[in-house]
């Protein structure tokens, strides 16, 4: 009598999910392979595409993990007392030290994607990216209505910006630095 094959254990697609999302945010949406992405998840691509439909869904939900496990608490920091600059300044710093507090999965998993060479992932990033420019524009809007869209644009020009130089390996204390450089800019704009 043959012994009994083992059965192999049911793929678990949200588990995946979590693994595909610390790939992606560690190495970038376009340096991320299906090759890669397979052997991380431990299955085939038919697999893959059977599972998820293509790498750049997988992405996407990836992106959507990440805005609910790691993004920056944008509701909280914007909800906080205190004159529009210093909320706005503590938003930046709390970006600076959060971009730069894992060793590999630095800068923000979407911002970054908006960066993708594939139009279908930047697509999927830059509507993600959306609430979270428009939850900005609306607090800069609450307080400097006439210079909102420009105080927003600053805002996440340098939001991207920190993002980008920890995705490069800036120290989180530089980045901070940098994070309170930029918040004073923000103290006449409130006048």
């Amino acid at each position: 009598m043959a012994p009994a094959r083992k059965r192999r254990a049911a793929f678990d697609r949200e588990k995946g999910v979590a693994i595909a999302r610390a790939l992606f945010h560690e190495r970038g949406y376009d340096a991320v392979s299906i090759a890669d992405l397979t052997a991380a998840l431990g299955i085939a691509p038919p697999s893959l595409y059977a599972a998820y439909g293509s790498k750049a869904e997988l992405f996407e939900r990836a992106m959507r993990l990440y805005a609910t496990d790691e993004s920056l608490p944008l509701d909280e920091i914007l909800s906080s007392d205190g004159p529009p600059a210093e909320v706005l300044t503590k938003l930046l710093i709390e970006a600076a030290r959060h971009y730069a507090q894992h060793v590999t999965q630095r800068g923000c998993m979407i911002t970054e994607g908006m960066r993708a060479d594939d139009p279908v992932a930047r697509d999927m990033a830059t509507m993600l990216a959306e609430p979270g420019a428009e939850m900005i524009r609306t607090y800069v809007a609450r307080h400097a209505p006439y210079r909102a869209d420009a105080i927003t644009d600053y805002i996440l020009l340098t939001l991207r910006g920190l993002s980008s130089f920890a995705c490069l390996g800036r120290e989180q204390e530089k980045l901070v630095g940098c994070a309170q450089m930029a918040g004073k800019s923000l103290e006449h704009e409130f006048d």
